[in-house]
């Protein structure tokens, strides 16, 4: 645990939160912003600080955690048709609590305030830069 962590003092029970979940490797707690109705973070009991921290193990527990709580989430309103699940690792990537989480953003219709955009690229590429930069990952796999 890290005292400095509002996450973990989340965990400790010493800020209050709308648990929806709660093992002894997650809590599920209702984001206070509530982007939609909904709105939902699973977090590791484990303190780390982003996905990059994650060992195999931690990541089975807390991955195989989140279908189940998802399914809940959407099963608690027949007005959710959908569902953004958002990982953000670093500040640029728009992390805010440097507490691992996942958001589970429940979406209603494609006008309901939530947006993700990502830009077509692809003419920016050829055969030869996708084979650079697909190299490049595979270089540095890891096994864990």
């Amino acid at each position: 645990m890290d005292n400095n962590c509002i996450f973990c003092k989340i965990i400790k029970g010493d800020i209050p939160s709308y648990t929806v979940y709660e093992d002894d490797v997650v809590k599920a707690f209702l984001d206070i912003s509530q982007g939609t109705p909904g709105h939902t973070l699973v977090i590791p009991k484990k303190h780390v600080p982003d996905l990059f921290a994650y060992d195999a193990d931690l990541a089975a527990q807390v991955f195989a955690r989140i279908p189940k709580i998802a399914r809940a989430v959407k099963d608690s309103n027949p007005a959710i048709k959908g569902m953004n699940v958002v990982n953000n690792n670093g500040e640029v990537a728009y992390q805010s609590v440097f507490h691992s989480h996942f958001h589970l953003v429940p979406r209603y219709t494609d006008n309901d305030d939530f947006k993700m955009i990502f830009k077509d690229n692809s003419n920016k590429y050829n055969d030869e830069k996708y084979k650079e930069i697909q190299q490049a990952i595979i270089n540095q796999i890891k096994e864990a």
